[in-house]
C-alpha cells in the first residue's frame, strides 16, 4: 500500500492519540487566531466593505422582488406545493411503496453519486428537501424583472455560490459518505480534516486555500513538463523554449505558442501521453513556447504592449536569427490568443508579415459578452482592484485562480472542502490540478488596461479602439489565415462568444467547436479518443454561432489532428531536423528552465 493510501485509511483510535492530536490542533488553531486578531489590531478595526457590490446588487434585487407581492406570493405557494408532495411521497415510500422522486439531480450533478442518497429513506428526502429549495430559490431571484443587466448577472451568479455552499453533501450529519466514515472512524476523520484545515491556513498565511492536489508528488522537469528541450533566449518577460526534434526531417516553418501569463505554459506539456508540445514535435514540428515570467513588484509598469514587444515580437526576433526563418506558425492559448490578435492587427497596420498562419485556442477578441467572467468586471470592482493592484505592483496570482474556481465551485471548492476536510483524506495526486495550483502574479499596470479596454470597454473590437505606437489596430485587418478552436462547455471563454471574434477577421477562418472545457477539451489528444469536434463544412462562417452550429457536423477524435491537417496544408516544405543546441543562439539551459519553475 503507497504511502499516500495508508495516510488516508482510518485505523482503531488510541486514547494517548486522540489526546495528543486534540493538544495539537487546539495548539496550532490558538495560535491561528492570536495572529488574526494582532493583523486585526494593526490594522484598525473597520467595517467591512461591500468592494463587490453584492450587498447593494441583492438590496436593488430585494426591492424589485418585494415590489410585486403577488409574484412573491405565488413562488411561496409553489415552494409549499412542491414540499407537501415530497412530504406525501416520502411517507409512502417509508411505508414500503414505489414512488417517483419529486425532483432529482442531473446526471453532471457528482455531489449526490452516492448510494445511499438514493436508497435511505432519510438521505433521500434531505437531498430532494435541498434541491427543491435550490430551484425555487434560482427560479425567483432570476425571474425579478426591473433588474439592469450586470445586478441581475451579479446576483444570479452569488446566488448559485449561497446554494451551492448550503448543499447538504457539504455537512458531516447530511452527507451519508462522510457520516459511515465518522462512525466508522470514531470521529477520526474529522479531527484530521480539522488538521488538514489548519495546514491550508497556515500555508495561505492567514487566508483559506484549499489544496487541491498534492503537490508533493509534482516536480516540473521530473514528471511534469519532461519534453526534452533548450532554453535559447530570454528577455525580463520571457524565457523561450526550443524543443529536441524527434524526427529526421521536420517542417521549414517553425510553430511558436503563445501561452497565456495568468497561467504557465505547461499544460501543454503535463504529461507525454497527453503533451499537446511533445505530439507536435512528434509531427515533425519545430516547436518554440515561451515561459512567462511570474512578475513582482519591480514589473509593476509592464504593459500589454509590452508582453507584445519584449515577449512575442522577441521571441519572433530570435526565431528567426535560430532558424533563419522569417515567418511562423503561431499558435495562442485564451490571453496569450488575444496578445497574437492584438500583434497581427499591429502588424497589419505597419504593413508587416511575420506570422504565416495563427490559431487561437479559446480566445476572446470580441469582449462584449464575456460570460460570467464578467459579474467580475464593473466600475466599482475594477477601481477597488485596482487600489490594491497598484498598491503592491501586482495582483496576487492566488485571487486570480479563486475568481476562476468559483465559476465551477462543486468541483473546484467544494468537493476538495468535503474530501480534506471532512472525509479527513489528502488530495490525490493530479497534474492538472497540480498546474491549477501554481497561480502566477499579473503587472499592475499591464492588468488594469486588460480589464479596462478590453472586459469594459471592448476597445480591441472596435476599429482603432487602442493604437500601440501610434498604429490603429483593425482586427478586420488582419490577412493571415485562422484557425480558432472553442470548446462547448467553456466558463472562461464561452464559445460564441468567440465566435464573435473569428467573424470579425477578413482572411480565411476554420472554427472548430471542440467537447468539453477551457482546459479538458483543448488537452485531448488523439490516443484519449474523447469528447469529439464540430465543424461546418461551409467555406465561409456564418454570421452568428447559432447559425453555424446548425450546419455543423460532429467528428470523434481529437481536434489536434484537424489542426495539424490544416496547418500542413499552407506549406508542406520539409527540411532536416533542427538541434537546439547547434542553432545561432546560445542554449541557456535545459528546459522548462528556471521561470517556469518560481513558485508564488
Amino acid at each position: 500500500m503507497s504511502v499516500a493510501l495508508e495516510q488516508n485509511v482510518c485505523e482503531c483510535p488510541n486514547p494517548e492519540e486522540i489526546a495528543s492530536t486534540y493538544a495539537e490542533v487546539a495548539r496550532r488553531a490558538s495560535s491561528l487566531i492570536g495572529e488574526h486578531v494582532q493583523r486585526q489590531l494593526q490594522k484598525g478595526v473597520r467595517p467591512p466593505s461591500d468592494e463587490l457590490g453584492i450587498a447593494q446588487a441583492f438590496m436593488d434585487m430585494m426591492a424589485r422582488l418585494l415590489s410585486n407581492p403577488y409574484k412573491l406570493a405565488q413562488a411561496q405557494m409553489s415552494l409549499v406545493w412542491d414540499y407537501f408532495t415530497l412530504w406525501q411521497q416520502s411517507m409512502l415510500r417509508f411505508a414500503g411503496m414505489q414512488v417517483a422522486p419529486v425532483v432529482s439531480p442531473s446526471h453532471s450533478d457528482k455531489r449526490f453519486r452516492d448510494e445511499q442518497w438514493q436508497e435511505h429513506f432519510m438521505f433521500d428526502f434531505i437531498k430532494q428537501s435541498y434541491l427543491i429549495a435550490a430551484r425555487h430559490i434560482r427560479e425567483t431571484v432570476n425571474g425579478v424583472e426591473g433588474l439592469d443587466e450586470q445586478t441581475a448577472k451579479k446576483v444570479g451568479f452569488y446566488t448559485r455560490q449561497y446554494i451551492d455552499a448550503l448543499s447538504p453533501s457539504n455537512f458531516a450529519l447530511t452527507n451519508p459518505e462522510v457520516f459511515r466514515e465518522t462512525v466508522r472512524c470514531n470521529g477520526q476523520n474529522l479531527i484530521k480534516g480539522l488538521n488538514n484545515l489548519l495546514r491550508d491556513i497556515e500555508e495561505g498565511n492567514g487566508s483559506l486555500r484549499v489544496r487541491m492536489t498534492d503537490t508533493s508528488a509534482f516536480e516540473l522537469g521530473k514528471n511534469v513538463a519532461t519534453t526534452p528541450g533548450k532554453i535559447v533566449f530570454q528577455t525580463d518577460m520571457m524565457q523561450l523554449i526550443q524543443y529536441q526534434p524527434s524526427t529526421e526531417k521536420v517542417f521549414k516553418r517553425p510553430v511558436l505558442i503563445v501561452p497565456p501569463w495568468i497561467n504557465k505554459f505547461y499544460i501543454l506539456d503535463l504529461r507525454e501521453k497527453n503533451s499537446f508540445i511533445k505530439w507536435l514535435v512528434d509531427q515533425g514540428q519545430t516547436v518554440f513556447v515561451i515561459s512567462w515570467v511570474n512578475p513582482d513588484e519591480r514589473l509593476s509598469e509592464k504593459t500589454f504592449e509590452s508582453y507584445m514587444k519584449e515577449g512575442l515580437f522577441a521571441a519572433l526576433d530570435a526565431i528567426e536569427k535560430q532558424t533563419g526563418e522569417k515567418d511562423v506558425n503561431a499558435v495562442g492559448y485564451c490571453l496569450g490568443g488575444t496578445l497574437l490578435a492584438t500583434a497581427l492587427a499591429y502588424h497589419a497596420g505597419k504593413k508587416q508579415k511575420r506570422i504565416a498562419s495563427a490559431t487561437f485556442l479559446t480566445t476572446l477578441t470580441d469582449f462584449s459578452e464575456p460570460g460570467e467572467l464578467g459579474v467580475f468586471i464593473d466600475e466599482g470592482q475594477v477601481s477597488n482592484l485596482e487600489k490594491k493592484m497598484f498598491m503592491r505592483g501586482f495582483l496576487d496570482g492566488s485571487e486570480m485562480s479563486g475568481t476562476f474556481n468559483m465559476l465551477r465551485a462543486n468541483d473546484l471548492v467544494w468537493s476538495f472542502v468535503v474530501n480534506n476536510y471532512l472525509m479527513g483524506k489528502n488530495p490525490f495526486p493530479f497534474d492538472l490540478l497540480y498546474w491549477n495550483s501554481d497561480s502566477t502574479r499579473l503587472p499592475a499596470k499591464m492588468h488594469s488596461f486588460y480589464l479596462r479596454k478590453m472586459y469594459m470597454e471592448n476597445k480591441l473590437a472596435e476599429p482603432g479602439g487602442i493604437e500601440i505606437d501610434g498604429v490603429p489596430l483593425d482586427l478586420g485587418k488582419i490577412n493571415v489565415p485562422s484557425f480558432f478552436i472553442s470548446t462547448i462547455e467553456d466558463h472562461i471563454a464561452p464559445w460564441k462568444s468567440t465566435y464573435m471574434g473569428a467573424v470579425r477577421f477578413t482572411a480565411p477562418v476554420r472554427f472548430v467547436l471542440g467537447g468539453s472545457g477551457h482546459i479538458a477539451g483543448i488537452v485531448n489528444p488523439p490516443a484519449a479518443n474523447k469528447y469529439g469536434y464540430w465543424i461546418n463544412p461551409a467555406t465561409k462562417l456564418a454570421p452568428t454561432a447559432d447559425e453555424w452550429f446548425s450546419g455543423a457536423v460532429q467528428h470523434e477524435g481529437s481536434w489536434w489532428v484537424n489542426w495539424q491537417e490544416w496547418a500542413i496544408g499552407h506549406d508542406k516544405t520539409k527540411v532536416d531536423a533542427r538541434d537546439p543546441a547547434k542553432g545561432a543562439l546560445k542554449v541557456l539551459e535545459d528546459a522548462p528552465g528556471s521561470y517556469v519553475k518560481f513558485r508564488l
